[in-house]
């Protein structure tokens, strides 16, 4: 059996999609659309795998599944900060392997329902994040742009505040929702005009989210 290494990824979590404002995987519901188009990752503000030391560094992956994401099926790309060490690379491709993680964890179950890996990007990262004014952007130029903004009331067009709480989320316990725009141009490619956005605080360890 392979010995674990312990790890942690604490910083900025953004999960956008191209279903409507509220995320039906949240809900154990099908896509909007029938399918689930999208990306997830974070900025990590501190981490580490064994020895190794994260700071600062930031990944995403771009994702397609033709259903909803628990029937599996699912082709991802992981996209990893070009500032990252080769030891700094492997240690995020050891903790995205799941190998180090309980059962029932996001790596876990993410390799469960993952068919195909493609072959990941090295690029800059840039993010913007503010979980309360529910802001966020990334940039990873010829690969993805990704814009959050707050929902708007379709009345007076005020910012329309919701939250999703989860006390035994995989992904994180407390997120804002917002309205995201998505340009994806890598391996995984679609466009978004108008689509879900999650903005959380995230603390992942081998376990689980942290509380």
């Amino acid at each position: 059996m392979q010995q674990r290494t312990d790890w942690r990824l604490q910083g900025d979590w953004i999960k956008n999609c191209n279903c409507a404002f509220g995320c039906p995987c949240d809900f154990n519901a099908r896509p909007t659309q029938g399918r689930c188009q999208g990306l997830l990752g974070m900025r990590i503000e501190r981490g580490h795998f064994g020895e190794v030391r994260l700071d600062g560094l930031s990944f995403f992956v771009t994702v397609d599944f033709p259903g909803p994401l628990h029937e599996g099926n699912g082709t991802i790309q992981p996209i990893i900060d070009e500032r990252a060490t080769p030891e700094q690379r492997d240690a995020l491709f050891q903790i995205m392997s799941a190998k180090h993680s309980d059962e029932g964890t996001l790596f876990h179950i993410v390799s469960l329902i993952v068919t195909k890996m493609l072959d990941p990007v090295f690029a800059p990262i840039e993010v913007e994040f503010d979980m309360d004014g529910r802001t966020a952007r990334v940039s990873i130029p010829g690969v993805l742009e990704t814009e959050t903004q707050p929902i708007r009331n379709p009345v007076t067009g005020a910012p329309h505040r919701i939250q999703v709480v989860m006390p035994e989320g995989f992904e994180h316990i407390k997120a804002e929702i917002a309205s995201a725009r998505i340009e994806s141009t890598g391996g995984i490619k679609f466009s978004v005009p108008e689509g879900h956005s999650s903005l959380a605080r995230v603390e992942h360890t081998p376990a689980g989210v942290a509380a």
